[in-house]
């Protein structure tokens, strides 16, 4: 039986990366989650090929300094918890940093950053796990991150991706639950060049819903005032019945600014609009949930 060994930090990143990373749309999820945490206005996204070839974030958040960006890229690193307590009561979609080292491990990764009131940047630079060394750039205030040959080298993992068309779908809809759950930002998303989405910030959600979901739907739209009951707030949109589809793809559920997926939530729903549908069809609908942090997992 061969010797037990500890793991080279560039394996053990590659290993965790299959736990955090198993498409491009896994990398723009954690990108685009940090973004909002940075308390971004505006969110640019651009792939090609899927994302497989590239897949980029241009946030206008905090930025980070030198030494935040260096750190971002180490494991374990977080700007969001500092105690287990912390996991408690978790408010934030993910923790800045910590899936970075992940993505990292397996493409070719480009990060440039400043804060505001800093007269340059940083632009840190790792290939497959290997970090170069860093140096001050000039950039607007905010992050972009670029990813470039995702599983370039890890092959067996790069084989189990699916069609171009495939894993861009994924990413389009990992942007669209985004969108709908932060109004308050701007989205622009470019694929191969194209901009096939671009939605201004709003502070009416009823905006951003009509803006994605078009044509007469948005004019039927039926306002869920805010209700408090419990200790949960929920408020949203509806469609009238004769919009009901198979399928759940049309429902968006919020909580706590996540976006979130429960059967319970739909068999309510349905229940909601008993006698008026059609066996095996769901309602549309658009709900934002709120509950103590302290009561989610």
């Amino acid at each position: 039986m061969p010797t037990v060994e500890v793991m080279s930090e560039t394996l053990a990143s590659q290993v965790a990366a299959g736990e955090v990373i198993e498409r491009p749309a896994s990398v723009i999820k954690e990108l685009v989650e940090n973004a909002i945490d940075a308390g971004a206005r505006k969110i640019e996204v651009e792939i090609q090929r899927g994302g497989v070839a590239m897949l980029r974030v241009r946030d206008d958040g905090c930025g980070m300094t030198p030494e935040d960006a260096v750190r971002s890229l180490e494991r374990h690193a977080t700007s969001k918890l500092r105690t287990s307590e912390d996991l408690n009561g978790i408010a934030t979609l993910g923790f800045r940093g910590e899936a970075l080292p992940s993505i990292a491990s397996v493409a070719r990764f480009t990060m440039q950053t400043r804060e505001a009131g800093s007269v340059e940047g940083t632009e840190v630079k790792v290939d497959g796990g290997t970090a170069h060394e860093p140096k001050a750039v000039g950039c607007p205030v905010g992050t972009s991150i670029e990813v470039r040959d995702l599983f370039y080298n890890v092959p067996a993992r790069k084989k189990f991706l699916k069609a171009e068309s495939t894993e861009a779908a994924h990413i389009d809809h990992q942007i669209r639950l985004h969108a709908l759950c932060t109004p308050g930002i701007g989205w622009v998303l470019r694929k191969d060049g194209r901009v096939v989405l671009d939605l201004p910030a709003t502070s009416d959600r009823r905006v951003r819903i009509e803006a994605m979901s078009g044509g007469e739907s948005g004019k039927e739209l039926i306002t869920v005032p805010r209700h408090e009951r419990r200790g949960i707030e929920i408020e949203g949109a509806l469609l009238p019945a004769s919009f009901a589809r198979r399928g759940r793809k049309h429902q968006y559920v919020f909580l706590n600014g996540r976006p979130v997926e429960d059967s319970t939530i739909s068999r309510a729903l349905r229940e909601a609009f008993k006698g008026s549908l059609q066996d095996g069809l769901q309602p549309a609908a658009w709900l934002w949930m709120r509950i103590d942090p302290a009561l989610v997992d």
